[in-house]
C-alpha cells in the first residue's frame, strides 16, 4: 500500500484543493469542512478539469458544462455527465495530507 504526499493540511483551506499525480492520473484533493475527499481530476461528459469548480457542500460543480459529482462517493448527480469519477482514500499523516495509490 503506497501513501503519496499532497500539501499540509493546514495548507490546503476549507473549501480549497490541491493536485497531485497519482499513478498517472491527476487528482484533486478538497477540503470540505475539515475532511478531505480525493477524485480523479476528470469530468466523465468531456473529459474536463473539475478542480476550481464551484463547491455546494461536498459537491463540486464542472466549470465547463455544469455537470456535478459527489465528492464523497464520485456518483454524477446531473447531466450531461452520466458516469461517476474514481474516488481516492485520504488519510492525514504527521499532518501531511496523502492520497493512497490504487492496488
Amino acid at each position: 500500500m503506497t501513501w503519496i504526499p499532497v500539501a499540509p493540511a493546514d495548507q490546503i483551506a476549507e473549501g480549497d484543493y490541491a493536485q497531485v499525480e497519482v499513478d498517472g492520473v491527476t487528482v484533486a484533493v478538497f477540503n470540505i469542512g475539515g475532511t478531505f475527499y480525493a477524485i480523479e481530476d476528470t469530468c466523465t461528459h468531456d473529459g474536463g478539469e473539475l478542480a476550481g469548480g464551484a463547491l455546494e457542500g461536498d459537491v463540486v460543480i464542472c466549470p465547463r458544462h455544469g455537470a456535478r459529482f459527489c465528492l464523497r462517493t464520485g456518483a454524477a448527480l446531473s447531466p450531461p455527465a452520466y458516469e461517476p469519477v474514481r474516488t481516492f482514500e485520504t488519510r492525514i499523516e504527521n499532518g501531511i495530507v496523502e492520497v493512497k495509490e490504487p492496488d
